[in-house]
């Protein structure tokens, strides 16, 4: 709070018909950080972007006390994200999944944190554990069979970055407002590419969330997003360097 210094923080959840899960994720944010009348709190405003939901996500958000933002039809993550960005006042926003149950509102302080103190960070990257099917790991599986190979291979300054594609993220207002984000599901892979393009690798900090449970979707579902996180990495590859002339 000290290093707050006035500016003002917004948490954007981007959902579309998780209208089951959402209420939590509002809940845990609105009663932990945001003040009530007339108080100062870490958490200036939290805004839910309902993209084209078939469900009660919306009516569920603004019963939680969030602002909603409602998209008639499914425009993408990316494009919910950027909606989000054009509705909040925040100078640092914070983004959350809508499908994270037991999300906890040191999530929030601990994204925020190093952009509140750490002038040269712009993008913070949450990571955790992810249980799968009753076991304390194995989720995640278009992030270690996609997002982490691609990185080996083409953006080797980047792998230690424990989770590339995590919701779960912290930027400073300009930078959104510089990126093109990516329209769907490869706009976490993209903001984390052009962020350590333009700023450095450096500038990127990584937060312990401890643990991150979820509705784990079926392979058939997955299999879009590989290809939107696939494309997004293809689209930013370096250029190859050309090879020098044999002098002889």
């Amino acid at each position: 709070m000290a290093a707050k210094e006035g500016r003002r923080v917004s948490v954007c959840i981007p959902a579309r018909n998780e209208a089951g899960t959402l209420r939590g994720v509002v809940e845990s944010v609105l009663s932990s950080l945001v003040a009530a009348a007339g108080g100062v709190g870490l958490v200036d405003e939290v805004i839910v972007v309902d993209d084209g939901s078939s469900d009660e996500t919306a009516e569920v958000a603004r019963a939680a006390g969030a602002t909603v933002v409602s998209r008639r039809s499914p425009h993408g993550k990316g494009r919910a994200m950027r909606a989000g960005i054009s509705e909040a006042s925040g100078d640092l926003l914070v983004f959350l999944d809508a499908d994270v149950t037991g999300l906890h509102a040191h999530f929030v302080e601990r994204l925020v944190g190093p952009l509140l103190v750490s002038p040269e960070t712009v993008l913070v990257k949450g990571f955790y554990r992810r249980p799968y099917r009753g076991q304390p790991t194995g989720g995640g599986r278009v992030t270690e069979l996609v997002a982490k190979p691609i990185i080996e291979l083409l953006f080797p300054d980047l792998t230690d970055i424990r989770q590339p594609l995590a919701g779960e993220t912290a930027a400073r207002r300009h930078v959104l407002e510089e990126v093109d984000l990516e329209p769907g599901y490869g706009v976490e892979l993209g903001l984390l590419l052009d962020v350590a393009r333009i700023w450095g690798p450096g500038s990127v900090g990584q937060v312990d969330l401890g643990v991150r449970a979820h509705r784990n979707r079926p392979l058939d579902e997955l299999r879009p997003q590989a290809r939107e996180v696939l494309e997004a990495a293809l689209a930013r590859r370096p250029s190859p360097v050309a090879a020098r002339p044999d002098p002889t």
